[in-house]
């Protein structure tokens, strides 16, 4: 038997290799099996791909919403006035003139405040460009876009015909609280160049959009000193100061923050201190820093904090002969006497509904 087997492997010499192959595959079999179970262990499923909407381009042909944003920015901020290209003043005769102007009303402190270079202590200290932002060139900052085209022009608050002169220096006596320029002064001369070169390109009588300050809606309540207080503690009091004081340079001779209150600040005859006019200058540019399409206050907020400024201390100028015809008074002109039987207190407050209301009624009246 054994004799047997041994023949048998003789006839067989390819079986050890047969053995070693099946038991290699065997091996092998094994090791893909153990691949594959931690393949599907570790290895994660691929991502399926989110299915999107087709994108559909708007009429200028643009396809995402940042793009499509941009381009209403930019088609909104087309229709305002802006100032002429500084390189228009190249060729320009008056160029030198047009500069000393330009640098006049952005650093009018240097040449009028406390150590003024034509005279010193002739304003309080002030920046034209403090009320007229960019030395008069921002979008709804109060800019200098309608001046040329509208002066001379009558004036209710005069009752009277003014030109640019007068107009220049009713700033320099209210919202500088100085002295008049002398009309014939070559900084007098300097700032009315200035102003037109600014409005060159706008029409006679036109007011361009942009100008001025924009439109913000009236409160149904009356504005809120208090809770104006709030508002200029956590939003304003940083720049201009516990105490409305503002912040001087290292120098003393300008003021990096201007004051809101206080004997260096605007006194009671001038524009900002009828509370519609400095809740529309805050709103769409305070904090500094924002526009008119990127606004940080509510309009609450603006009228509240308005009215906080517009109640602190600061300089008297005898406004007796302002507004002869009483009837034209604006409506939160906030010294009577007043045509419409309203008094001071919701005059320089509100609710100004009323007060409009009433206003518009008793013109139809009197057309009538």
């Amino acid at each position: 038997m054994n004799s047997q087997e041994e023949n048998n492997k003789n006839d067989n010499p390819l079986a050890p290799v047969v053995v070693k192959l099946t038991n290699i595959i065997a091996i092998l079999v094994v090791f893909i099996i153990v691949l594959l179970v931690l393949f599907a262990i570790y290895v994660p499923a691929p991502k399926q791909k989110p299915v999107t909407e087709v994108p559909v381009p708007d009429e200028n042909g643009l396809f995402t919403e940042a793009a499509k944003q941009t381009a209403l920015t930019q088609k909104e901020n087309e229709k305002y006035w802006h100032a002429p290209s500084e390189t228009s003043l190249n060729d320009n005769p008056k160029k030198e003139e047009i500069n000393y102007g330009k640098d006049l009303i952005a650093h009018t402190a240097e040449y009028f405040g406390p150590k003024g270079k034509v005279y010193s202590n002739a304003t309080n200290g002030m920046n034209c460009q403090n009320c007229h932002l960019d030395a008069g060139t921002k979008v709804f900052g109060n800019n200098y876009s309608a001046v040329a085209s509208t002066y001379p022009k009558f004036r209710a608050r005069s009752g009277s015909i003014e030109n640019i002169y007068k107009r220049v220096n009713d700033c320099f006596e209210r919202s500088l609280n100085g002295k008049a320029l002398d009309s014939s002064s070559k900084e007098m001369k300097a700032i009315v160049s200035y102003i037109y070169w600014l409005g060159k390109d706008v029409k006679k009588e036109v007011k361009p959009e942009g100008s001025g300050f924009k439109d913000l809606a009236f409160l149904d309540r009356a504005a809120d000193p208090e809770k104006g207080k709030i508002v200029y503690v956590e939003k304003c009091q940083s720049c201009h100061q516990a105490n409305g004081e503002g912040m001087m340079n290292g120098d003393k001779t300008v003021y990096t923050y201007p004051p809101l209150w206080g004997s260096n600040s605007y006194n009671d005859g001038a524009g900002l201190y009828r509370i519609s006019n400095f809740a529309k200058f805050v709103k769409y540019n305070m904090p500094l820093g924002v526009s008119y399409n990127a606004t940080q206050l509510s309009d609450e907020e603006a009228w509240d904090v308005a009215a906080f400024v517009n109640t602190q201390p600061r300089p008297k100028k005898d406004i007796t002969k302002d507004w002869p015809n009483i009837a034209e008074k604006p409506i939160d002109h906030p010294f009577g006497p007043f045509a419409d039987g309203f008094d001071e207190i919701q005059h320089k407050f509100g609710p100004f509904k009323p007060i409009k209301v009433k206003r518009e009624a008793m013109k139809k009246v009197k057309s009538a």
